[in-house]
């Protein structure tokens, strides 16, 4: 049984961290050469918070995961823990950069 879930487990969380992170739904190399108006920067803008709430979704679901970790006593659970706190901490830096990068367009 601890077997199946913690194939189920590695399973779930390769699938995850495997997953495109956020495709740009706007060619952003375009975007970011062609924006002049105030309209452009925010639609900028706007791409950069949505990209910061899809990586704090993606943190959400890494503290649960690691939270499953923890309480269980795996055999590779220090793996699959550090796995998850480096996944967490990886994410929780893109939300601020892509925060970082909603706000500069804002002030354009």
């Amino acid at each position: 049984m601890k077997t199946k879930l913690l194939t189920l487990l590695l399973a779930v969380g390769l699938l995850s961290a495997c997953a495109e992170m956020n495709p740009h739904p706007m060619d952003m190399n375009l975007a970011v050469q062609t924006a002049k108006t105030k309209a452009d920067h925010e639609a900028l803008a706007e791409h950069y918070e949505e990209a910061a709430k899809d990586m704090q979704l993606k943190v959400e679901e890494h503290k649960k995961l690691l939270s499953q970790y923890q309480s269980k006593g795996f055999r590779q659970s220090k793996i699959l823990k550090d796995h998850c706190q480096r996944l967490i901490n990886a994410y929780e830096k893109a939300v601020q950069e892509n925060l970082s990068m909603a706000t500069l367009h804002r002030q354009m």
